[in-house]
């Protein structure tokens, strides 16, 4: 199980700021392998997202004058089946480790995963990103 690089990024707590920071990584050909957005205070906020290219995306966070930090984290490879996160999370435990915070994502190779969005109207959302993807992902 690796040690990889997280980029936690600050960014303005608005509609259309996450798409304008992902279309750049985008453009340079980065894979966003996990992403976690929250929300600091009421007009900023934060996305935490592990990438395929750590170089390239500093360099592209670089030239768009983005606040961010990087920091290592565990990258850990649990099977698809009921109590796995209770096993690493006990067993951390039992060593006396806090968990601060987790999330996931997909493997590289997988051919789809899923993605959890908490926003105002649950609804409305679905059936925009439904559309997109029947239009095959064009905006």
């Amino acid at each position: 199980m690796p040690i990889i690089k997280e980029f936690t990024i600050r960014l303005e707590d608005r509609p259309g700021t996450l798409g304008k920071l992902c279309q750049a990584l985008a453009e340079e050909n980065i894979n966003i392998l996990a992403y976690q957005q929250f929300a600091h205070e009421k007009s900023q906020g934060s996305v935490r997202l592990v990438v395929d290219n750590p170089d390239k995306t500093r360099a592209t966070l670089d030239r768009q004058r983005a606040d961010y930090r990087e920091n290592e984290v565990a990258k850990v490879t649990l099977a698809n089946r009921p109590g796995e996160l209770a096993r690493v999370a006990s067993r951390l435990g039992e060593q006396g480790i806090n968990i601060d915070y987790g999330y996931s994502g997909a493997e590289p190779s997988a051919n789809a995963s899923f993605l959890i969005l908490g926003v105002a109207d649950a609804g409305k959302a679905l059936k925009l990103v439904e559309q997109a993807a029947a239009a095959g992902g064009k905006n």
